[in-house]
């Protein structure tokens, strides 16, 4: 039998580990689904996942118009960049990530057998993991995302799967260097999937669950402990991460800060000259704007738009420059259908400055990126160049000595 291990939880559950980038675990679920014969294979993946592996990963031009109107076009970025990380090791071993898991799903599909599709959405993983995640945290997983280590070696495919000790600590490794992420990536995903498992029991059908070799472990202290989160609970961890007060309001502190100023000064007839204070504004705004739409290598429209919005829609927080920006690009450079099904194939971050459908996520998100800092210059830049601090101190004084 293909070597993968596999643990029998019960006379009607066994759990097989794999390595979603590894020929033998394509194998080893072929040979498990035959000699177990399960009524129910349960494999690792959610909806969206499931539909992109069996329409052979295509993105569609309505789909990506709407990650860019829906403002997620960072967190595909990073979606695929991780994919990216993963496909670097995959095409060692002469396979797309995921394709085990496709397997299974074929091969039950064969043979009329139940398909169950067990893990929490990718995009509420993210964003969880994201939220979890300190900022130097996050600029040291995209540091090293962006960088190219080729001459770094990691271990062989079949080292991992034959060595539980070494593939515990590598998941160990990512808590260390993330405790946050390492909470969502690994603990939550360990107690969602064994729910989720624990949840098939309660049918009494004989189930073959295909998951990550990373997380047999976890899901078996789960149902061996009988902790498996119930229903409600499986709720709680399938909710996307809730914006406090505070970090809702951030978006809404430079507009108002910057027309309170405005308000202020003419309301009391203070000498600050207005017009001056206007083309601060709107050059910080535009500058940095257009030169994240610029280093995304946009359209020389996208950039113009990048430009003319940013001063705009920094002011009012329910819009953003990059939408506009990456609108302009998605329809100066329409990506062709080529590109749309290459985009989630992509290997290296060089690809998606290259790829067209790439390119506007790119425009998209490093608009909004320059869009946000051009804002916080401005405001910087209001308070310091235009001796404001002092005009407000004078203020304070006369009110006081009155």
């Amino acid at each position: 039998m293909a070597d993968a291990p596999f643990v029998d939880l019960s006379p009607t559950l066994r759990v097989l580990g794999t390595a979603h980038i590894s020929t033998a675990s394509v194998e080893a679920v072929r040979e498990q689904i035959k000699e177990y014969q399960p009524e129910v294979v349960a494999v690792e993946l959610c909806s969206s996942r499931h539909q992109a592996l069996t329409s052979a990963r295509r993105l569609d031009k309505e789909g990506l118009l709407k990650v860019v109107k829906e403002g997620k076009a960072p967190l595909v970025l990073l979606q695929s960049l991780l994919a990216a990380e993963q496909r670097k090791m995959g095409l060692d071993e002469g396979q797309q990530p995921g394709a085990e898991l496709l397997v299974a799903v074929q091969e039950a599909e064969a043979a009329e057998l139940e398909v169950a599709l067990i893990d929490r959405d990718i995009q509420t993983t993210l964003r969880r993991a994201w939220k979890k995640m300190k900022f130097r945290e996050k600029f040291r997983i995209l540091w090293s995302l962006l960088g190219d280590d080729e001459d770094e070696e990691g271990p062989e495919v079949a080292e991992l799967l034959e060595n539980q000790d070494l593939l515990s600590s590598l998941m160990e490794e990512l808590r260390t260097f993330s405790p946050g992420a390492g909470t969502v990536l690994i603990d939550e995903r360990d107690a969602f999937l064994a729910g989720k498992l624990s949840l098939l029991q309660s049918s009494d059908k004989k189930i073959l669950a295909v998951v990550g070799a990373g997380h047999l472990k976890g899901i078996e202290r789960h149902l061996k402990n009988n902790t498996a989160p119930k229903d409600d609970e499986l709720e709680q961890l399938d909710l996307l991460p809730v914006r406090g007060r505070f970090s809702k309001s951030i978006p809404w502190l430079i507009p108002l800060f910057v027309m309170g100023l405005m308000a202020y000064f003419i309301a009391n007839g203070e000498g600050v000259n207005l017009l001056e204070m206007f083309t601060v504004w709107t050059a910080a705004n535009a500058v940095f704007a257009a030169l994240g739409c610029a280093i995304a290598r946009g359209h020389p429209l996208a950039i113009l738009t990048a430009a003319a919005a940013s001063p705009i829609t920094s002011l009012n927080p329910t819009l953003a420059a990059g939408w506009f920006a990456g609108y302009v690009q998605l329809k100066m450079r329409e990506p062709t259908a080529e590109d749309l099904q290459q985009f989630l194939k992509l290997e290296s971050l060089g690809s998606f400055w290259t790829n067209k459908a790439g390119r506007v996520l790119l425009v998209t998100s490093l608009s909004n990126l320059g869009s946000m800092a051009g804002a916080w210059f401005a405001a910087a830049g209001l308070l310091g160049s235009f001796g404001i601090y002092s005009t407000i101190l004078s203020t304070l004084n006369r009110s006081m000595c009155s």
